[in-house]
């Protein structure tokens, strides 16, 4: 082994506090919205709902995809290579980190959602948007996840656990 575990721990660990944080991330208010008087407060997940409810179906799907379900799997799927014995065979570990990184090239899209939706919101002077503490929880849980990818290493995949 060339120092491995550590750099395996360490991925974990960074994974696991994201995991910890991301319901934090999608359940506290990301956002309040005021227009004319009227405060809306909304979190990601009632954010999805209601694009579903109000027939914005693929910006709906894009924000559940690149939201909930991207990030819950690529943290599953990191804390699964930082612990070889869950998946035993180097060749399954390597699909995994494949998958993994396809998923992070995604990451960026939450990102470019935020901003759209700010933007498209601050249209008039009428209309006033302020993060919300769920959006300090979400960005945690996005910088924790670059940073669980970033200190992994891959050669990591092909050491036999013994």
């Amino acid at each position: 082994m060339t120092g491995h575990p550590r750099n395996r721990s360490r991925a974990a660990a960074f994974a696991c506090a994201a995991l910890i944080l991301y319901p934090l991330g999608v359940g506290l208010p990301i956002m309040k919205i005021e227009r004319l008087g009227h405060e809306h407060t909304t979190n990601i997940w009632n954010g999805v709902a209601e694009l579903f409810a109000d027939g914005e179906w693929i910006v709906a799907v894009v924000v559940l995809v690149c939201s909930i379900i991207a990030p819950i799997a690529k943290l599953s799927a990191m804390l699964a290579l930082s612990m070889p014995r869950i998946i035993a065979r180097p060749e399954h570990r390597a699909q995994v980190y494949r998958l993994v990184e396809w998923i992070g090239r995604w990451g960026m899209v939450d990102v470019l959602l935020v901003t759209l939706l700010v933007a498209a919101v601050k249209l008039g002077s009428w209309v006033e948007v302020s993060p919300g503490p769920g959006l300090i929880a979400f960005a945690s849980v996005v910088v924790l996840s670059l940073i669980s990818t970033a200190v992994f290493d891959p050669h990591a995949i092909w050491e036999i656990e013994t």
